[in-house]
């Protein structure tokens, strides 16, 4: 980090080079109003940077360009130039270039967080046809930063002002939802939603409802059993040490009803569970945190968006917001290492921790 500056130092990667990642960097941070909460870096090149501001004449953009984190200027927008090369920028079409360098850019950013000269990142999306090479053995962002900052296990958590849903399982098939969902999991998962409601949200005693994994939570067996044999297990598991988890909840009728705002977070079980609902209910300001990892990382909750591309169509908002969460959870994050930095609170919430994660 850059002593000299006081602001928050943010990394901002690229996402694939032909969807609107860009687009929606430079229309978030030609706000100089932005350059008053933190000092951005594009993870990027002063090429690509400047055929996306052509599409936005409108927009005032100006940057400095450096490849020396030590010599970032707070005042404008920095662009760190990750490579040189002459790359071909189609918007809207999926090519090779596209994602070898999106990697670049989140490669070089998470290496440079990693090395503490950075305080936070906020990646812009990838997709996963062009990126699924020998060099990037993941299904996306959260398990890279899990592979990257060795964390033990890690959780997707998409929020907004409203609500806030988890995920049990990521991307993966619905066919192997079932079998991947184990009692052992779900304490992991729970743990983490509870620790990051309580350190990243400033939430002391979070309430935390659990969805089912069949159609009506499983009707009591009438209609799979997974929520008697393992949800209900590590709920009570959870409940034992007084934490307050409650379901499963059938998936429908609670999202239907409104009984979310009951509660802090909502563990869904499987990716389109709990993301159709929440995406319906964030109207695009919906911000997707990866819970978990000793470091803030933060996106927005689209994709790359390709058929909207390069036409100076792309909505902002939820990738502005991406940026402001990040802020505040960096700033949280900090009330709660000065909070907790009496021995005596500390040791209890390990011995709660430790407690609570007994299979």
């Amino acid at each position: 980090m850059n002593v000299n500056n006081e602001k928050p130092i943010i990394g901002i990667t690229t996402g694939d080079l032909n969807g609107i990642g860009t687009e929606v960097i430079i229309k978030t941070f030609s706000d100089n109003r932005m350059l008053e909460l933190c000092t951005p870096v594009i993870f990027s090149s002063n090429k690509v940077i400047n055929y996306y501001r052509k599409i936005m004449p409108e927009l005032v953009f100006n940057f400095a360009s450096t490849k020396d984190l030590t010599k970032l200027n707070p005042k404008q927008v920095n662009i760190f130039n990750c490579w040189d090369d002459e790359v071909a920028i189609q918007p809207g079409v999926l090519t090779e270039a596209g994602g070898k360098y999106a990697l670049r850019s989140l490669m070089v950013a998470a290496q440079c967080l990693k090395d503490g000269q950075l305080d936070a990142i906020v990646t812009a999306p990838l997709h996963k046809a062009n990126t699924n090479v020998p060099d990037f053995p993941f299904t996306g962002h959260t398990p890279y930063f899990k592979d990257k900052f060795g964390a033990k296990d890690v959780l997707m958590l998409l929020y907004n002002n409203n609500l806030r849903v988890a995920l049990a399982t990521e991307h993966i098939p619905i066919s192997k939802v079932s079998a991947s969902i184990t009692k052992e999991l779900l304490l992991s998962k729970l743990n983490i939603l509870k620790e990051t409601l309580i350190k990243d949200f400033g939430i002391d005693k979070p309430r935390i409802a659990v969805l089912g994994l069949n159609p009506h939570a499983g009707d009591d067996g009438q209609i799979g059993t997974e929520e008697q044999t393992v949800i209900k297990p590590a709920i009570d598991h959870m409940r034992q040490f007084n934490n307050l988890v409650f379901g499963p909840f059938s998936a429908d009728a609670f999202f239907a009803r409104g009984s979310y705002v009951h509660f802090d977070a909502v563990l869904a079980m499987y990716h389109d569970q709990g993301l159709v609902a929440f995406k319906t209910l964030a109207q695009g300001e919906g911000v997707n945190y990866t819970a978990g990892l000793p470091i803030i990382r933060t996106s927005p909750d689209h994709g790359t968006a390709f058929d909207i591309a390069g036409k100076n169509l792309a909505d902002p908002s939820s990738f502005r917001e991406a940026v402001y969460q990040c802020l505040d959870l960096l700033a949280q994050r900090q009330r709660y290492s000065e909070n907790t930095a009496n021995p005596l609170r500390r040791g209890r919430i390990e011995k709660e921790r430790e407690d609570s994660a007994v299979v």
